[in-house]
């Protein structure tokens, strides 16, 4: 029976605990629910033996507090390996995730530790921003007596890089903390670095929660009835099959949208609408060859990797980061090389960001050759991330298949055509049944709501329309009954309406109640799905009045700020609010996850 069928009348549960149920579901993936099933499973036998096991003593150990904000599921990661590496050493841990704490509880907290993300311009991810805004008020207590220890993520081709942990850092100390560890500011090639930080950071914690303990950590075991779990994640990806690269804007165009299907077979791998697909790709062999040529090196030279030695050819096809430049690479090439004019623009940050952003390394190399060391130039690289996508579909629908709803990123540069590293092989280099190695990082702050009658308010223009489509596929498996809102938009009706015959066909069928579009050039003066929000915005109030759930999905620089004022907009207009209480208002839906962002 699904949770939105479940009644007072159909289970032995009150009314009270199927709402908190329903609410401890929605944040769990599939392979957690199994988990949680297992238990529950076991423990129920348990308790009907008559054995049932003594529950921990509150305040027999000492515990760590590890709190993590994450935007693309990174430091949430990072922060599990912490609580496994602790709890490995008989210590005491509560895992949260910001957006679920309370900021209050932090004056009952002893030994505290951040991984934190920085998103878009220095800013908090959004499950951090509570925690953040609420350590920068007034309200923030003293925390003399406290041990800390923060650990960022970031990327250093932006111009805030790991702003958010420096923040919570500073705070912390101003507020009387004592910093046990030093934080480090790791960039997207953290893995290493990070392992390092996690060990010296326990050893630091250690002794002084051992001392305060009089007990060990609690471990529940992993009951036997937990479901399979794929041995597939980030550092071990899946060799999956391309099945489907469809191009489905028009000839005429300006934009190169792709619908991609990939095959899961044989991978246990599973995905909840709302996850994202990791995607490693490989560079364009032809421009590898060409840094070679123009830096002299020979294509067989073997180099070190990691522990591996394979070929320096392999290496900058397979291995290492060659289309998004960033400033470490500019400062080590220039050292590598002797290259004054480079060294010189390293010198200023704003003049390297300036020369960094419409230039990809192969440019760099391009306009700067020389005559370098295969092992230098190796060294001068970091490895080849993995860029994630939105999933657009759901398990329910396509079962051992996940699709992906990709744009091509292409320009002229420098005389000469340039594309995205992973959307140009995608989309241009690699051909139906190849291999691509995969994995699947879970969204838990992108979810449909547990009760199925909730009615749900989509904002997706462009590629943003994904995991929306991945909703509707799942509303229509889970026969939902809520209502279901779409706003999508793009430059023309006749090249770009994106999944055009399905969207009718929910609208059809009764899945989907409501499709507004937005093309914003088809007519003289530009229309945008923001534009469209508000010209419906007293019925959008009285959704979100009758408890919808709101979600954006896309560009998060201008499309998702844009939708944010207009809804803003649209609560003082019809809610009868003051800015500061329709600020108010949006914060409270995201505090109750009833306003979700998806923004890249």
């Amino acid at each position: 029976m699904l949770l939105g069928q479940l009644s007072s009348a159909a289970s032995p549960l009150s009314a009270e605990q199927v709402q908190k149920l329903q609410g401890l579901v929605a944040e769990l993936n599939p392979i957690q629910q199994a988990w949680v099933s297992g238990y529950l499973a076991a423990n129920a036998n348990t308790a009907v033996l008559g054995g049932v096991a003594p529950a921990a003593q509150a305040g027999e150990a000492a515990s760590l507090t590890i709190l993590y904000g994450s935007q693309t599921g990174n430091a949430k990661n990072v922060a599990s390996q912490l609580k496994t590496q602790a709890e490995s050493r008989g210590l005491t841990v509560k895992l949260v995730n910001m957006a679920d704490y309370k900021p209050n509880n932090l004056k009952k907290e002893k030994f505290i530790s951040v991984v934190v993300s920085t998103y878009g311009e220095g800013e908090p991810p959004e499950d951090a921003e509570n925690l953040h805004e609420f350590l920068y008020s007034k309200k923030a207590p003293k925390l003399e007596g406290v041990k800390v220890a923060v650990l960022g993520l970031g990327d250093s081709s932006y111009e805030f890089f790991c702003k958010t942990a420096q923040d919570f850092d500073q705070r912390f100390t101003d507020l009387g903390a004592e910093t046990v560890f030093a934080r480090a500011d790791l960039d997207v090639d953290y893995e290493d670095e990070a392992n390092t930080w996690l060990t010296g950071a326990l050893d630091a914690f250690e002794p002084d929660l051992k001392a305060q303990s009089t007990g060990s950590a609690q471990v529940i075991p992993m009951p036997g009835a937990a479901a399979v779990t794929s041995q597939y994640n980030k550092q071990n990806p899946f060799a999956a099959e391309l099945s489907v690269v469809q191009k489905i804007t028009g000839r005429d165009s300006t934009k190169d949208v792709r619908h991609i299907e990939i095959s899961l077979e044989g991978s246990d791998l599973t995905y909840t609408a709302g996850d994202s697909l990791g995607v490693y790709f490989l560079n364009d062999e032809a421009l590898v060859d060409e840094a070679l040529s123009l830096l002299t090196i020979d294509a067989s030279t073997e180099i070190t990797l990691g522990d591996k030695t394979i070929s320096v050819r392999q290496a900058l096809i397979e291995n290492l980061e060659l289309t998004q430049s960033y400033p470490a690479f500019v400062e080590k090439f220039a050292a590598a090389t002797n290259n004054a004019e480079l060294a010189k623009i390293t010198e200023d940050k704003a003049t390297l960001r300036e020369f960094i952003e419409p230039r990809q390394i192969f440019d760099i190399i391009r306009q700067h050759p020389a005559k370098l060391d295969a092992q230098a130039l190796v060294d001068c690289l970091r490895k080849l991330q993995a860029r994630l996508y939105s999933i657009a579909s759901s398990q329910s629908e396509v079962e051992e298949e996940v699709h992906l709803t990709i744009g091509l990123v292409e320009f002229e540069a420098f005389g000469s055509e340039h594309l995205g590293g992973c959307s140009g092989y995608l989309a241009k280099r690699a051909e139906e049944g190849a291999s691509v190695k995969v994995f699947v990082e879970h969204n838990d702050n992108f979810r449909l709501p547990a009760d199925t009658n909730t009615p749900v308010l989509m904002v997706g223009p462009g590629t943003g329309i994904a995991p929306f489509r991945a909703f509707l596929q799942e509303r229509e498996a889970s026969e939902a009954q809520g209502d279901n809102w779409l706003f999508f938009g793009n430059p023309h009706f006749t090249q770009d309406f994106l999944y055009q015959v399905e969207l009718q066909g929910y609208l059809k069928s009764g899945v989907l109640s409501k499709l507004d579009v937005a093309f914003s050039r088809d007519q003289a003066e530009k229309v945008y799905v923001q534009d469209k929000l508000r010209k419906s915005g007293a019925e959008v109030y009285a959704w979100l009045e009758k408890g919808a759930h709101f979600y954006v999905c896309g560009d998060a620089n201008r499309m998702a700020k844009d939708v944010h004022q207009a809804l803003l907009d649209i609560v003082q207009e019809f809610g009868g609010k003051s800015e500061e209480d329709a600020q108010a208002y949006l914060k409270e839906l995201r505090n109750q996850n009833r306003y979700q962002k998806d923004v890249y």
